[in-house]
């Protein structure tokens, strides 16, 4: 890495090829298919793994199958378990990945990145020239131009630190932060503001921060209320009721604003759950951009089918779970919230919890605080003494408070959406690229693919569109997600996740038929071992 005096901003600078920001799943796939440039993977904590480090609890289990979740050239050692890993296995696979590529000697641990810079930008933050409208109507430009494009402000956060900055330049800037934590979203929390409550509030990462007698400790013997009805609303209403078993224990209340569909494992009436979303098949019976007009008559004709096939799951989870009887049957179809990627597996016994009486459900859009819990629109209380807000997270916030201007401005489009090409390049930021920002049925599998490609993009293997050809294909994607979910700002691909992964393989110059026959191709679900490539 060499050094560079910046008489401009007055700083020095370690100037390398690549960096990343982030030693999350997306981090760490990204340092292992760029290996070749020596990426510098700045990471602010002391530990990799993201969100399955920093925001799971003890109870938090992975959602899909071992092989469903695996990096294409690092299967599981025992992949055909059919339990799903504890957050701690999820952990130790990803430290095995990282030992065995050499992937941790590229990270910089306890690196904060504090500030991005522009390199083509003036002191008033104006641009030096005219590359970015150019680009705007031309060329991407190649990701590694051969002189320092960003420059990124890194403060170490290490106790042997006193918070010193120091200053980084990088040809080609990949951003893995992702969209889940640090920052927790607040909003239809009352503001925020808590202080009429004499008890404890927390926001999940707060509480995933606890060690297990703390957490314990926190909701043995007290009435909890869980904000929240996805997946890590759901984890912490277990945790709480786990330490609530015996008589003594309360009952933990789980206050939900919108209704999602829920799962109770990946078997639907006796049939595996890909064989009605994940197979090329299936998927043919959903939209794709840029589709032909007779694959738009088919999906036209073969609508009713599509409706069929949601009704048909809906039926089997009204059958299998007691949904009416607790008043969680959500309004809308299955499949809005598959194509949102806000499907949920149950964790075991959780309505077995309910029907003891340990765990509760309140409907509301509206609440508020008053000195003894919660109070509801329709001015009826609950009576609590801690509140766990599973409210999500503001992953966009996060990264608009370190992104410069004029860019800041370009990370989101009207809809609040990150308008990524492919998942991953924003047509209008040059050397720079996303992952982890898309989402799929299976996150890990997504990046990877996409890893695997910039890693091609970078080395010139091809070609991107015209930066006017990116834009419409991200619309016409947008779009379908519109007419997909009324959940679109969700940055899903679910149902046309295989279409997705076909564009990208034309790209990169491979076979986007990856299976060995045509009836495992129609029927058989694509995985990270398809896309396996020994060459590499």
């Amino acid at each position: 890495m060499a050094m560079l005096y910046d008489e401009k901003n007055d700083h020095v600078k370690q100037v390398s090829k690549v960096g990343i920001i982030g030693a999350g799943i997306s981090g760490i796939a990204a340092a292992k298919q760029l290996s070749k440039h020596n990426p510098v993977v700045l990471e602010a904590t002391e530990f990799i793994g993201g969100v399955w480090k920093h925001c799971s609890y003890n109870c938090t289990k992975l959602q899909t199958p071992r092989c469903d979740f695996e990096f294409s050239d690092f299967p599981w050692p025992d992949r055909d378990n059919t339990t799903f890993p504890t957050h701690i296995q999820v952990l130790d696979y990803l430290y095995s990945y990282a030992k065995h590529f050499d992937v941790l000697k590229c990270i910089k641990f306890n690196s904060k990145v504090v500030e991005i810079r522009y390199a083509g930008l003036d002191r008033t933050g104006t641009l030096l020239n005219n590359e970015s409208n150019n680009q705007m109507c031309g060329e991407y430009g190649k990701l590694l131009n051969g002189h320092p494009v960003w420059e990124v402000a890194v403060r170490d956060t290490s106790n042997q630190s006193n918070g010193a900055v120091q200053w980084y330049g990088f040809e080609f800037l990949v951003i893995c932060i992702g969209k889940y934590g640090d920052m927790p979203r607040m909003e239809n929390t009352n503001n925020g503001e808590f202080s009429a409550f004499s008890g404890k509030v927390l926001h999940s990462i707060e509480y995933s921060k606890l060690d297990k007698e703390a957490a314990h400790s926190l909701l043995n013997g007290k009435k909890v209320a869980v904000i929240g009805y996805k997946k890590s609303a759901i984890d912490l209403a277990m945790e709480c009721v786990q330490a609530n078993q015996g008589c003594e224990g309360e009952a933990c209340t789980m206050v939900i604003r919108t209704l999602h569909w829920i799962v109770p494992s990946y078997w639907i009436w006796g049939l595996p759950f890909f064989l009605f979303y994940s197979t090329r098949s299936s998927q043919f019976l959903h939209q794709t951009p840029n589709q032909t007009l007779f694959k738009t008559f088919l999906c036209l004709l073969f609508s009713p089918l599509r409706r069929g096939i949601s009704k048909f799951i809906e039926q089997y989870l009204l059958w299998k779970l007691p949904l009416v009887k607790y008043g969680l049957k959500p309004d809308h179809p299955f499949e809005e919230d598959y194509a949102s990627c806000q499907m949920a597996i149950l964790p075991e016994n959780f309505f077995e919890e309910a029907d003891k009486g340990k765990l509760k459900f309140k409907k509301a859009s509206k609440w508020g605080f008053w000195s003894g819990g919660i109070e509801f629109e329709d001015k009826t209380r609950l009576e609590v003494d801690v509140v766990l807000l599973a409210t999500g997270y503001d992953g966009k916030k996060k990264l608009q408070s370190i992104f410069p201007h004029p860019f800041k401005s370009l990370l989101l489009d009207s809809n609040g959406v990150m308008p990524l090409y492919r998942g991953t390049i924003h047509p209008l930021i040059p050397n720079m690229a996303f992952v982890g920002y898309i989402e799929s049925v299976s996150n890990l599998q997504t990046a990877e693919l996409r890893c695997k490609w910039l890693c091609r993009l970078a080395d010139e293997k091809f070609k991107l569109p015209p930066v006017k050809k990116m834009l419409e294909q991200i619309n016409e994607e947008l779009e379908i997600m519109k007419r997909s979910t009324r959940f679109h700002k969700r940055h899903c691909i679910s149902t046309f996740s295989i279409n997705h992964s076909d564009e990208i393989c034309k790209e990169m110059g491979i076979n986007p038929w990856r299976k060995t026959n045509w009836f495992w191709e129609a029927f058989s679900p694509y995985s990270s071992q398809d896309y396996y490539d020994e060459n590499e």
